[in-house]
């Protein structure tokens, strides 16, 4: 087994549970823009729609196909206009609103504070994340997990998002670190994971459904708390 120094974490979906927080986050707003009545549907059904529209979203901003701007509102755009509401303020409103809600949101994935507390006392922390640089370091402090990581980079600052192997070399330059002796861990398949191992670096693919694949990985496991085997 290699000896590893740095660990890079993605953030969303691998330690802060983005799921439950934007769930949270979007019933409270449905509330207090009293939209529950205009949507003519549950919450959950709003939200369902929501999660495929803004994973298809993210999905273009990844390969540069929109920025991100074009997906903080038209997510919601979007979504309010399945639900037959085409008022673009709102939209626009309801979009501002969640990027300043959301992120206060503490919720972490299961056994995301235990393994950082086992980790941290052997190797030096880092996050890579594609999220809005405004919003990450806000999820950090709230979630109450930023003493456990030396650098947090974003690819806002790195000018790349995950896959692109210019951003973990530049995450590598940033912590001192070399490929041999780090390792990312993630959730997402092709930006996280598939992303490091062309940038030369192992992997754990944090994988809690046992999504099929055919890919050569270093790690993978379903449960963060695997991590303290491998580690």
């Amino acid at each position: 087994m290699k000896s590893y120094k740095h660990i890079f974490f993605d953030l969303d979906h691998t330690l802060w549970d983005l799921e439950r927080n934007a769930s949270e986050t979007i019933s409270e707003l449905l509330s207090s823009y009293k939209l529950e009545d205009k949507i003519n549907s549950t919450g959950h059904e709003f939200i369902k729609e929501y999660n495929q529209i803004n994973d298809e979203l993210w999905e273009l901003l990844r390969k540069g196909q929109i920025d991100r701007q074009t997906l903080r509102y038209e997510r919601f755009r979007r979504v309010f206009q399945l639900f037959g509401m085409k008022d673009e303020e709102l939209a626009r409103k309801f979009g501002d609103a969640f990027v300043k809600d959301s992120p206060r949101k503490p919720h972490l994935i299961p056994g995301a504070r235990e393994v950082l507390d086992y980790l941290s006392q052997k190797y030096t922390l880092h996050i890579i994340t594609n999220g809005f640089a405004e919003a990450q370091e806000v999820k950090v402090d709230f979630a109450r997990i930023g003493h456990y990581f030396t650098h947090i980079i974003n690819s806002e600052q790195a000018g790349c998002n995950k896959p692109d192997p210019r951003i973990f070399e530049y995450s590598l330059d940033l912590a001192g670190a070399t490929k041999s002796e780090s390792i990312m861990i993630g959730d997402h398949l092709e930006a996280d994971i598939l992303g490091a191992k062309n940038a030369g670096l192992d992997q754990v693919y944090f994988n809690p459904n046992g999504k099929e694949h055919n890919h050569q990985i270093t790690y993978e496991v379903k449960h963060l708390l695997e991590l303290q085997q491998i580690l």
